[in-house]
């Protein structure tokens, strides 16, 4: 791989780069404004099939619910797959940005959410959608076929899987690699890469006990499931603590506890659901068995009429960098951005990213672009309180618009070229 000509491209297209940002700005802000939940993602999808449309791409829709797949061919070279997710949260957004979404809508249970943007898939498909449009308007600067892929439902964990089950792999070309970014709370302006495990796997499950109610001043007729639940909580976090190595890294969050209707009744039952990140699937199997157990033992213990129920509700594998693409995305990093692309640690958040590449069998890469306003990040870093900074997924997360939009753009027009060159 030639870095020195990939430096020079990019230098190249950096004036058609500057250009280019104030429409992706608008077409950033217009998404944000208007979000749309896990498989519902129908008019973002149309804004990215449009605009590969207009920039002469052949473009599928519908592919897995709401996935587009764009390709622009350009003479025999490689399949660069680049791919972004779609899909908001079922989070009120509490910014305060001017162009912040104040958008309600239903999820699949019926109950109305507010929506939001809050994990930044709307800077990666702005991303994307800059990208295709570059590659598109300077084919004398590659060869080969470039695939961009808007991806539905990733919060869901069912989107990539939702495409190769609509027969992906048969409708398209494979690719040789297929790469993706994700804007994350770190110095804007930076891109942190990772061999190996950059991602955990995720495994999310709903488990309800089973009780007896009774009226609240009756409690000796009661089975209670509320302290079931309670009891079960507590014990579920030794499996972390106790039961996994400490060289090990392993999460076990219990993200709801939900029972009861009012204070003076005893419910019939009790729900918890739980979420669990390893990345290592013996100490995923380990710590699935473990809430099993726990569960059926809690309930034994409070003489539970039955057995807990157990329900999956979504499930990410470990998203694992190939070694050789990664150190060939690395030093395509290092000649553009110089110190400002690093090796990062592995995160414990999840990603369906993988399915593509698991499914084909073909290497992937995946690396992090820092969303957080330089000035903030590093006082908050100088005071040991980067924990501090509103992450992914909360109510207040606010990427800075300048320079990560750039700096998104130009990793993924980077990391494509280090094959397309």
């Amino acid at each position: 791989m030639d870095t020195a000509h990939i430096k020079n491209v990019n230098n190249e297209l950096d004036g058609f780069v500057d250009k280019l940002l104030p429409e992706l700005e608008e077409i950033y802000k217009d998404i944000h404004r208007n979000p749309e939940l896990s498989m519902q993602e129908s008019r973002t999808s149309k804004i990215a099939a449009d605009y590969l449309t207009k920039y002469k791409y052949e473009v599928t829709t519908e592919v897995g619910a709401h996935g587009v797949v764009g390709l622009l061919k350009n003479g025999e070279g490689p399949v660069v797959m680049l791919r972004a997710d779609m899909d908001a949260l079922p989070v009120t957004e509490t910014t305060g940005l001017p162009y912040a979404s104040t958008k309600v809508a239903r999820d699949e249970e019926g109950k109305e959410v507010g929506v939001s943007h809050v994990c930044g898939h709307d800077l990666h498909v702005t991303w994307l959608m800059g990208a295709a449009r570059l590659f598109s308007e300077h084919r004398d600067q590659w060869k080969g076929t470039l695939m961009a892929i808007f991806q539905p439902g990733e919060e869901v964990g069912r989107g990539a899987q939702s495409m190769i089950d609509d027969g992906m792999m048969k409708r398209f070309p494979k690719p040789d690699i297929i790469l993706g970014q994700h804007v994350m709370v770190g110095e804007a302006g930076t891109v942190g890469y990772r061999s190996g495990a950059i991602l955990s796997a995720g495994n999310s499950i709903k488990v309800k006990l089973f009780g007896r109610g009774a009226h609240g001043s009756y409690p000796q007729t009661s089975i209670d499931p509320v302290i079931m639940a309670a009891a079960t909580a507590m014990r579920l976090q030794t499996i972390v603590s106790r039961e996994i190595a400490p060289t090990e890294t392993a999460v076990l969050t219990i993200g709801a506890l939900q029972a009861g209707t009012k204070e003076n009744i005893i419910p019939e039952d009790a729900t918890l659901k739980l979420n669990i990140r390893t990345f290592n699937d013996a100490v995923k199997d380990h710590i699935l068995s473990a809430v099993k157990r726990i569960c059926c033992a809690e309930c034994a213990a409070s003489n539970a009429p039955k057995d807990p129920e157990f329900t999956d509700l979504d499930s990410y594998p470990l998203t694992e960098n190939d070694a050789e693409a990664t150190v060939k995305v690395a030093a395509a990093f290092k000649a553009e951005f110089g110190d400002k692309a690093y090796e990062t640690g592995p995160a414990s958040a999840s990603e369906d990213f993988s399915v593509f590449g698991r499914s084909w069998s073909v290497p992937y890469v995946f690396w992090f672009v820092g969303g957080t306003d330089p000035k903030t990040y590093l006082e908050a870093k100088a005071h040991n309180n980067i924990n501090a900074i509103p992450s992914n997924h909360s109510p207040k997360f606010a990427p800075v618009i300048h320079p990560t939009l750039k700096t998104g753009l130009q990793a993924m027009m980077t990391a494509a070229l280090a094959w397309f060159d």
